[in-house]
């Protein structure tokens, strides 16, 4: 089964993307932000020392998110309380289908 030529192109546009180390995705925000967020992304996607420095001065206000379940259990008030989480396993009940 052949591929539309949209989709052709659009799978296309992607390899070159990928090929020149960027990537398009897709961010919610307020559109007042909207030109700002474009300006910075344009700018890191660049390259060079100013991008890296934006980079570093973005990295420095707004964190990385990775690990932030663990981080909120770990800071959970429950810690340590010596509460037992454990689970009856039941087989259940018999349903006429």
């Amino acid at each position: 089964m052949s591929q539309s030529p949209q989709r052709r192109a659009i799978d296309n546009y992607r390899k070159r993307l990928s090929a020149q180390g960027l990537a398009r995705f897709e961010v919610v925000g307020r559109d007042a932000d909207r030109e700002l967020i474009r300006a910075v992304a344009k700018r890191m996607a660049e390259g060079g020392a100013e991008a890296e420095r934006l980079r570093a001065a973005v990295s420095q206000v707004v964190p990385s998110q990775k690990g932030g379940i663990v981080r909120a259990l770990l800071a959970s008030p429950l810690v340590g309380s010596g509460l037992a989480l454990t689970r009856v396993r039941e087989a259940g009940r018999k349903v006429d289908l």
